[in-house]
């Protein structure tokens, strides 16, 4: 925008996390206390048989053994270990990082949100519908590639966008923002959530594609829905939004001429943005049809790469640069991978991964499989507060996860399920680096964020606990 955001409250733009250590700090603290553990826990192992071509654990098989305790060396080898025995999730997942980098190099995207957010201004039935397909659209982003941070900058456009239409600055915030992150939790192509943690557990690469699909659809229109009815009452009455006397000020700074100067969607946004959704297509036929692994995903997204870089006119050079700075942006997600890896190779190396799955199973188990799948849901959604990365908690858990899934009679899939929903939570918690820059970038407090998100969160849950439910009673496997 050529007017910068400026709130009307300077110390609004304060938003101060609660101080936890970073991820890495986190897993490394997790793996010393793993070695420790090993001193101190009994060794155990399960017996286990071969259902449907997949090793499972036979119940009330458990015995102990000796454990083999992991001392200095151990601890300090265990993260290359861990590094090596990912390596095909990680490299999966820098190049597919990669291949997105270059398809936001080519402007595509970003054409297409202004191209529609300039149409606001021409169209009543654009006006009507701009919350709903945008929600759509940033909620889409994040149920098929994993858009998350990718939402930030937009958060520049679409707060000036609000305030034209005599909205305000939190739904400029929540229409980007929150709708790529419940796309995240939710998403049903997502090869950085649901692919990882089918992988690990042992699932067919995006397989319970239905189900999922309906979960995406209904927490994306709960979204919308709320999101209108809010956007309605501001409307009619700008005094009972939360920042009303920061949005005035911007108000009086509002510029919307780069929307009209926009020249609209160019041949070739059009043709990348037709690449973008061959590839998905082509991508759910080759899972379903031939059963494609990670290895052939992988290959797809680096030739969208290479062709929407054509499509687009990057030099070599610029496609270069795009492609390895999207791969170095995930340089560290990939080390969580390893680090998460890590802690499984420490408890598998010292025999006591089955003394730690014995021992939550009373935690998890209950009368019905419908409440063991609503735990597992509750765990992963305190694991989230600390570990935002939904690619190194698939990682962390999900080898946890997936053999107590089978004792505690959960499919595998619904397990995924609950780590994935896991992930509502992270457009309000504190200790998320995504929602503490984004508030800071609109000049939002915490607090008050939080209070106007409160009524959505609880809706979430409940919407998960009763999601969970259904696949006990469909038999989704």
């Amino acid at each position: 925008m050529s007017t910068p955001i400026t709130p009307a409250n300077p110390a609004a733009t304060s938003v101060k996390p609660l101080k936890f250590p970073n991820t890495f700090v986190l897993l490394f603290a997790l793996l010393a206390l793993i070695a420790l553990a090993t001193w101190v826990l009994p060794g155990g192992q399960y017996q286990t048989e071969l259902v449907d071509g997949k090793k499972v654990i036979v119940a009330d098989s458990f015995r102990h053994i000796p454990s083999q305790p992991q001392g200095l060396v151990a601890l300090m080898t265990a993260p290359i270990k861990g590094f090596v025995e990912a390596a095909l999730i990680i490299g999966f997942v820098l190049i597919v990082g990669g291949a997105f980098s270059v398809l936001q190099r080519s402007e595509a995207i970003d054409a297409m949100i202004k191209s529609v957010a300039r149409a606001h201004r021409h169209s009543a039935l654009v006006r009507a519908g701009l919350i709903p397909l945008f929600v759509g659209l940033f909620s889409l982003g994040g149920a098929t590639f994993g858009m998350a941070e990718e939402a930030i900058p937009f958060v520049l456009i679409f707060i000036p966008l609000a305030l034209a239409l005599k909205y305000d600055s939190i739904v400029g915030v929540a229409i980007p923002f929150v709708g790529s992150q419940i796309g995240f939790a939710t998403a049903f192509l997502n090869p950085f959530n649901v692919g990882v943690a089918q992988n690990i557990a042992g699932v067919p690469m995006f397989s319970g594609l239905g189900y999922r699909l309906l979960c995406w659809l209904i927490f994306t229109t709960v979204t919308i829905a709320f999101l209108m009815w809010y956007a309605a009452r501001v409307q009619r009455d700008p005094r009972l939004s939360p920042c009303f006397e920061q949005d005035q000020e911007r108000r009086r700074h509002l510029d919307l001429s780069s929307f009209e100067q926009f020249e609209g969607l160019q041949p070739r946004h059009k043709l990348v943005l037709g690449l973008f959704v061959l590839t998905l297509l082509s991508m759910i036929v080759g899972v379903v049809r031939f059963g494609w692994y990670i290895e052939e995903i992988a290959a797809l997204f680096l030739v969208m790469a290479l062709a929407v870089g054509w499509v687009a006119r990057l030099s070599a050079e610029d496609f270069v640069a795009a492609f390895m700075q999207g791969a170095k942006d995930l340089v560290s997600t990939a080390l969580v991978i390893a680090l998460a890896k890590a802690t499984v190779v420490l408890m598998r190396d010292g025999h006591i991964i089955d003394t730690v799955l014995h021992s939550l199973v009373p935690l998890v188990e209950s009368s019905s499989p419908i409440f063991s799948a609503q735990k597992m849901f509750l765990i992963q959604s305190v694991i989230n507060f600390f570990i935002h990365s939904g690619t190194g908690q698939a990682a962390l858990t999900m080898p946890v996860m997936a053999p107590l899934a089978d004792l505690v009679g959960v499919s595998r899939q619904t397990a995924i399920l609950a780590f994935q929903f896991g992930e509502l939570t992270t457009p309000v918690i504190p200790t998320s680096g995504i929602t503490v820059g984004v508030l800071a970038l609109a000049g939002i407090p915490w607090s008050r964020w939080a209070r106007w998100m409160l009524p959505l969160q609880l809706a979430y849950l409940l919407l998960a606990l009763l999601l969970l439910a259904v696949p006990s009673w469909i038999q989704w496997h």
